[in-house]
């Protein structure tokens, strides 16, 4: 029971899945200790995140640990059909085609929940979002949910805090593990590898705004001072804002940096962040991107709106013409640049967070009957003992060991006995 673009395609979607499995060794590890303990016999896993090949292995860990997959993608231009393919060669239940329409895109979504999951795996809150305002009737059978981004867990905080929640999720994104590396050094190298492959254009030299100064932001501002860029970041938050000043960036509203830069990276979760406004403001030839989840940070619409024509430049770049002659460029329709025109974040660097989804997926299977379901009260930490776990598991393959706290040590520090 699948419905994908072209199921020949499986060869193509395997032999980048095996390049992953050489390159994940903690999923790896956790494939052969789930298919003897079998955590997930019995239960069907509905899971959205962008479907390429990393994410495909997440699919077959859990699957070898006994569960029912159901599977589609997060974003319309991230899925791979030759991914979805391979998927479905293995006997998986996939959803999901390249390039979705908006309704081919929910029908995905829906056909995973129609499935009727007992654990969920989500990536920016589109299946828990559904479940509870279309499918409540299957909202009982939900075991819980882990969910992997930021943005997702904003739309968690909403729901829990309108008590609107009604089953347990897991805060993956808020482990040391999955944010710390995930968010800092993953997205800031895929999103310059989506750049960088899509406009063939040197970043030395160049002004980069980038704004918001989160984990992500980090680490998209620390990748483009490493490769000779002059970055400029904007920020709402006059925290961030001093530590964006304090690593040496420059900082400013967007109004101010508009015309200056060359390269404007989204990585906030908010919308509309670069607008008609700042559109008006910039240089001729400025590129404007998003590595935030949706794709609602940079305002396409403000920009076809004010745009006299627009003309596909190069894959994946759209040009727009203002009627003072001026062209600014949207690469990857303004959805996320790393995963809509490029292959995500490397591959050791989400082991370390699907590591982390797979330990908490077993974590709700193993504690159904414990976990709350009071409203308000559904949102839950990943316990530090998986980040502990993570850890060392990829500290080992480094071969790398660190000290152990004395019994002394422990005591002076923490009073134990």
């Amino acid at each position: 029971m699948s419905e994908i673009r072209n199921p020949g395609l499986w060869e193509s979607g395997e032999l980048k899945i095996e390049w992953v499995r050489r390159h994940m060794p903690l999923l790896g590890l956790l494939q052969k200790e789930f298919m003897q303990a079998k955590p997930f016999k019995g239960l069907k896993v509905a899971l959205s995140v962008h479907l390429e090949a990393k994410t495909a292995h997440l699919c077959e860990v859990l699957s070898d640990g006994g569960a029912e997959m159901f599977v589609t993608g997060s974003n319309p231009l991230s899925t791979q059909d030759d991914i979805a393919a391979a998927l479905v060669h293995e006997g998986l239940n996939v959803f999901a085609v390249h390039d979705a329409t908006p309704q081919e895109y929910e029908h995905g979504i829906r056909k995973v929940i129609e499935a009727g999951p007992n654990i969920i795996i989500d990536d920016g809150g589109d299946l828990v979002t559904m479940i509870h305002d279309n499918y409540p009737e299957l909202v009982p059978g939900v075991i819980g949910g882990c969910e992997e981004t930021t943005t997702g867990i904003m739309r968690l905080r909403n729901m829990d805090r309108e008590k609107k929640l009604r089953f347990p999720m897991m805060l993956v994104n808020d482990a040391d593990c999955k944010h710390l590396f995930d968010n800092r050094y993953g997205t800031g190298q895929s999103v310059w590898d989506g750049i960088n492959r899509t406009t063939n254009l040197i970043v030395a030299g160049k002004q980069v705004v980038v704004a918001g100064y989160g984990w992500c932001g980090k680490g998209v501002a620390m990748r483009a001072k490493g490769m000779g860029a002059k970055v400029t970041v904007t920020e709402v938050d006059p925290i961030k804002a001093m530590e964006a000043v304090m690593d040496g960036f420059s900082v400013m509203g967007m109004a101010q940096a508009a015309p200056l830069g060359d390269i404007f990276v989204t990585v906030t979760g908010c919308e509309d962040v670069i607008t008609r406004e700042h559109f008006m403001l910039m240089k001729d030839g400025a590129i404007c991107c998003n590595a935030g989840h949706f794709d609602c940070e940079v305002s396409v619409a403000d920009l076809k709106a004010i745009a006299v024509s627009s003309r596909t430049a190069r894959n994946n770049i759209q040009e727009y013409l203002l009627p003072d002659g001026r062209r600014i460029y949207v690469l990857a329709q303004g959805r996320l640049v790393n995963l809509a025109a490029g292959d995500g974040h490397p591959a050791e660097i989400m082991d370390m967070s699907f590591a982390i989804q797979a330990l908490s997926a077993r974590y709700l299977a193993e504690n159904r009957d414990i976990l709350a379901r009071t409203p308000g009260n559904m949102l839950n930490q990943v316990p530090a003992s998986i980040d502990r776990e993570v850890a060392f598991m990829k500290l080992s393959d480094w071969g790398i060991t660190i000290d152990s706290l004395t019994d002394k040590q422990r005591t002076y520090l923490y009073g134990e006995a």
